[in-house]
């Protein structure tokens, strides 16, 4: 089936003691993230639609995604993004050629401007959770996740959670393999949300509806105070028997750390949420350390270089051997 690695590092195993611990890389994508399944799809039906105006809300990635999707495949791509966008990636998104929006209320006003823009003016709407080619695009990732384990459903996944479609196209996939009787079962679903944006671990932890929250996280990829998907993502928790955790802005960090050094893996603060969820996962009994356990990665951190934090710096030296035996300490 091809996709993206499904990959277990023996050193990260052995450092998180876990040891069956699978990490789906959706850094490998074009753009370096997972919306790179979605807007593959649309922009092909766009295509064979004749459609040439396309249009989107985003945080970052998917804006990143559909603006270098677009200008592949010749098509006009207008773009509506949170005036606080990373300036990192709004480069990239304007080097790719989109007309960028900056909406001075935040992502939940630019999403749905996008929406109104688009019934209006006749775009074709790439939002994910309204796009229903988006979800088909993105249960693909459990396809391959059951391939690549040898045509085994994994006991627990872990991924971070924003907007939700996400998860809830994953956990599309894995229901239809089941339809299909090729698994007799679905993987519990732990999902993360930052500390200083959960709205569906508050709703959930209460038995309460989701109410709107004001992100205040690092993590841009899933600080969504409003998710568009709530209820799918409830419902598709729930049904799996799994549960929310919450992690801090420190830990994803950490976590960004760990990929790199144990599994060569570069990761923005969303994209390594699901690791950085592995450890409160385990303290509360919702994953066990003999389980086969898969962490979605879904974003790369080359597109946020700021919090790519090494905890070692650089030696400088003079041009000789000797000055190279000291400085890595051989006898």
């Amino acid at each position: 089936m091809g996709g993206t690695p499904l990959v277990s590092p023996s050193r990260l195993r052995d450092v998180l003691g876990v040891p069956n611990l699978w990490l789906k890389d959706e850094t490998r994508t074009p753009t370096g993230s997972n919306k790179d399944r979605a807007t593959a799809l649309v922009l092909e039906n766009a295509m064979r639609n004749e459609v040439h105006a396309v249009s989107c809300a985003s945080t970052g990635n998917v804006a990143m995604s559909l603006a270098v999707g677009a200008a592949a495949a010749g098509v006009k791509a207008t773009i509506f993004v949170p005036a606080e966008i990373s300036e990192a990636k709004l480069r990239l998104i304007l080097l790719a050629g989109a007309t960028v929006l900056k909406v001075r209320e935040g992502y939940e006003a630019a999403f749905e401007l996008s929406r109104e823009a688009a019934r209006a003016f006749g775009w074709y709407d790439r939002n994910t959770g309204v796009n229903p080619l988006t979800l088909e695009a993105k249960k693909t990732v459990a396809f391959e996740i059951w391939e690549q384990l040898g045509r085994r459903v994994p006991d627990a996944v872990l991924g971070p959670v924003g907007d939700g479609p996400t998860l809830s196209a994953m956990m599309k996939g894995f229901r239809e393999l089941k339809a299909c009787g090729v698994s007799d079962r679905l993987p519990r679903v732990v999902a993360v949300q930052a500390e200083g944006c959960q709205p569906l671990k508050k709703a959930w932890d209460a038995s309460d509806p989701v109410r709107s929250v004001q992100p205040e996280t690092i993590a841009e990829g899933i600080a969504v105070g409003a998710p568009v998907s709530a209820a799918l993502v409830l419902r598709d928790v729930r049904e799996s028997g799994g549960s929310f955790v919450a992690v801090s802005d420190e830990s994803m960090l950490e976590a960004i750390q760990t990929l790199a050094f144990t599994s060569g893996i570069l990761a923005e603060p969303a994209g390594a949420a699901g690791l950085a969820g592995l450890q409160s996962a385990l303290a509360a009994g919702l994953v066990e350390r003999g389980e086969i356990v898969v962490a979605h990665v879904t974003g790369t951190g080359l597109k946020s270089p700021q919090y790519l934090r090494p905890e070692v710096s650089a030696t400088e030296i003079g041009a000789s051997l000797e000055e190279v035996e000291r400085a890595v300490g051989l006898p």
